[in-house]
């Protein structure tokens, strides 16, 4: 029989920040969520994707694939620029499985190279990126800007594509979208948490736990509970300098990866 799940934490675009991951994975425990989820981008940017995959591995009840994680089995990573593409380039490097490697670095990278980007649970759709394009489309505050003209056709599509409740990650910015397309920051929302209104759309991005770019850098992560009907948004700190010196360790990471942390942007 299924066990209902009443509170899940939701993690996304960790980024081989395993200093971030530790302290959201902390503040689950204290929050004492039932379950961890992932919605992907273990990999790119940052210095230590094998550690965020192992403890990504050991904690999260399901994880999805992002569009970082899928650039490592592609021969050439399109769409990224050249400081991601270096990152990814180096972690291939560091994580295919040569004929001498053990067998956990085997099992690791067929594990990764099987995910996907999407899961729907009845009425809930987890996404990595858009309901429309769960890998690579960017679901922003912008999208749901009305010029005089009425709500995007983007909006539109991405809220036909689901039907009660989406999450997703990618862009590194948090927002709950109701289905007037009115788009709530975190820091907007009564404690940072939005109770869900019954019949009513809901998207909800989840932001980053390795790499924010809200201009905050704590990281971001969510907690959907189901009995209660609510979303709360966790935002945790962490010890940047320490994650930064993680980072300058790899000669291959540029010095902006490490930088920009410290402003979240």
């Amino acid at each position: 029989f299924l066990i209902h799940v009443m509170r899940r934490a939701i993690i996304s675009d960790i980024h081989g920040n395993v200093v971030a991951l530790e302290a959201a994975l902390a503040d689950c425990r204290a929050q004492k969520v039932d379950e961890v989820v992932c919605l992907g981008d273990i990999c790119g940017y940052g210095p230590d994707p094998v550690a965020c995959i192992e403890t990504i591995r050991s904690r999260c009840k399901w994880v999805l694939a992002g569009n970082h994680d899928a650039a490592l089995f592609m021969s050439v990573a399109i769409g990224f620029n050249k400081f991601a593409r270096d990152a990814i380039e180096w972690q291939r490097s560091v994580m295919l499985p040569k004929w001498y490697s053990l067998p956990g670095t085997k099992s690791r990278w067929n594990w990764l190279s099987e995910l996907t980007p999407i899961r729907q649970e009845g009425e809930v759709l987890y996404i990595h990126a858009s309901p429309r394009d769960p890998m690579m489309e960017y679901v922003e505050e912008s999208d749901f800007a009305d010029m005089g003209f009425g709500s995007s056709q983007k909006a539109q599509d991405m809220f036909d594509s689901f039907k009660t409740l989406a999450f997703c990650g990618h862009s590194h910015r948090p927002g709950v979208v109701t289905q007037e397309f009115q788009w709530m920051k975190p820091q907007e929302l009564p404690e940072m948490s939005w109770k869900l209104r019954p019949g009513d759309k809901t998207l909800v991005n989840v932001g980053s736990v390795g790499q924010p770019r809200d201009s905050n850098p704590d990281g971001c992560s969510v907690i959907y509970d189901d009995h209660n009907k609510t979303i709360t948004y966790r935002r945790v700190a962490y010890d940047v300098k320490k994650a930064q010196a993680r980072f300058r360790t790899v000669p291959q990471l540029d010095e902006r990866l490490a930088k920009r942390l410290e402003t979240g942007n």
